[in-house]
């Protein structure tokens, strides 16, 4: 439930910040089926130890990935989120 309020929460800072973009929460599982339309990938901390799959999908479609640091995830952190997406 968690992943779906933080990404409300992404979207809601985005647009405080006059940033258009699209955020989204799915499964592990959906990753290979939206990969044309992923540009980063961010990954809960309950998801760690998919990172290794996913970076594999994740190369192979050049999309970029990243951890999110437990602290942004567990406040929902929506700002912290869209920043870690910028900076990676």
């Amino acid at each position: 439930m968690s992943s779906g309020f933080l990404a409300q929460k992404t979207r809601q800072a985005a647009k405080k910040q006059g940033i258009e973009v699209r955020v989204d929460a799915r499964s592990e599982s959906a990753v290979e089926q939206y990969a044309e339309d992923i540009d980063v990938l961010l990954i809960g901390p309950h998801c760690a130890s998919s990172f290794k799959s996913l970076s594999e999908v994740c190369r192979e479609n050049q999309i970029s990935i990243a951890m999110i640091p437990s602290d942004i995830y567990s406040n929902l952190d929506g700002a912290g989120i869209l920043a870690l997406a910028f900076e990676i």
